[in-house]
């Protein structure tokens, strides 16, 4: 609104003329309420003199409709603006501008548009406001992890998805061999059914009973050093094995398409890291199956490692670059509150229960959590409006001239 005043200082010296004859002629009804000619002519003149959209007849129409319910139903549930409320808004509108509601007034009517026709707007949208805030404010819930959804889809344009199967082969110190060997053997894959034989005998994954194969993956979240390699193969063609603690990974790629679904450069990970011991042991992956089902998000770890010692539990908010590769490979197949059981350390002794925390775009990691809260509200409270006004449409008997 940085040039509204502007905008309507010029808009005075144009002002259109309003036809004389069947003003009060009425265009639409609404139950028992009548929409005039009058109302038209001044809704497409006041959005004209405001360079808005919708500054047409049909659409100044459906708005003076919308208008007609918002304010019935405001009046039934009793609801009503306070002189002062309306002068505050008025106000604030006006303020927009930077004119008082009486500069604001007095150049609206010198570009033709009535004072009244400034208040009616202004009173109904602030009344219906009122409304959806009474009616629908305690429903409205904004958690954490809605803001860093928020914050990761905020601000990014199209990117790249990629579609791969994936073979993680153990390899503790007394097997190293043994896997790099297994893994040449699957990196000659000349074909996908060949590779997805390998990954059923030999990986260590979830993916081995699909043949090793994934959904598409966001090629962003994917470790920097991986996504290079991928980008260098055409589909079906596999990487050379990559070494990664006490494994062997290899991938082939599937498909890879560009989408204009929103693709983020993260600037951190945020995740959590509870070591257990026993490694893949039948006793350690039950124990960890239990523990996936008892946790929902990362602070929940905390209470499982209360009394143990401090390292058995590594919380990491890090930028890609600085995450392992073999955790920033698992973590870019997980969701927020999503756990591994694929990755060890100590020489295969120790499996890692891994959990994704969350993630943050590089372009919103400063970003103000709770102005985006605010939006998040809003923007829930707008859809609880708008089914609202669908309802009143709905059940009104409308009929157009």
């Amino acid at each position: 609104m940085k040039h509204f005043g502007l905008a309507l200082a010029m808009t005075v010296a144009t002002a259109l003329p309003v036809a004389a004859q069947n003003l009060f002629a009425p265009v639409a009804k609404v139950d028992d309420s009548v929409i005039t000619e009058f109302e038209v002519q001044q809704r497409i003149r006041f959005l004209q003199v405001l360079n808005s959209t919708g500054a047409t007849r049909n659409s100044a129409i459906e708005a003076l409709i919308d208008d007609r319910l918002r304010l019935t139903e405001a009046t039934d549930v009793g609801l009503e603006l306070t002189p002062e409320g309306l002068d505050e808004g008025l106000a604030e509108f006006a303020g927009r501008a930077n004119l008082s509601t009486e500069e604001f007034v007095k150049a609206l009517e010198g570009a033709g548009v009535a004072g009244e026709t400034f208040r009616d707007f202004v009173r109904v949208n602030l009344v219906w406001r009122e409304l959806i805030r009474a009616r629908y404010a305690n429903r409205v819930q904004i958690s954490e992890a809605d803001i860093d959804r928020a914050l990761a889809a905020a601000g990014t344009a199209g990117g790249i998805r990629v579609l791969i199967s994936e073979i993680i082969i153990p390899a503790p110190p007394n097997e190293q061999a043994a896997a790099m060997a297994r893994a040449e053997q699957a990196a000659a894959s000349t074909s996908e059914a060949e590779f997805s034989s390998y990954a059923r005998q030999y990986s260590a994954t979830p993916s081995r009973g699909n043949g090793g194969r994934l959904d598409w993956v966001d090629l962003n979240t994917l470790p920097p050093s991986l996504r290079g390699v991928l980008l260098g193969l055409t589909p079906g063609e596999v990487t050379d094995p990559l070494p990664i603690p006490n494994a062997v990974a290899l991938f082939q790629l599937r498909d890879i398409q560009e989408t204009d679904a929103p693709s983020p450069d993260y600037a951190v990970i945020e995740y959590a890291a509870y070591y257990m011991a026993g490694g893949r042991s039948p006793e350690t992956l039950a124990r960890a199956a239990k523990l996936k089902s008892q946790v929902d998000v990362c602070d929940d770890l905390y209470g499982v490692a209360q009394g143990q010692p401090e390292e058995v539990l590594d919380r990491g908010s890090l930028a890609p670059s600085e995450i392992p590769q073999d955790i920033g490979f698992e973590l870019a197949k997980l969701d927020p509150g999503e756990v591994s059981t694929t990755l060890t350390r100590s020489d295969g002794n120790t499996l890692v229960f891994l959990m994704l925390c969350g993630r943050t775009a590089a372009l919103n990691e400063n970003a103000d959590r709770e102005e985006v809260a605010l939006q998040l509200r809003q923007q829930i409270l707008t859809s609880y409006s708008d089914s609202l006004l669908q309802e009143l449409r709905a059940d009104a008997r409308i009929t157009r001239e």
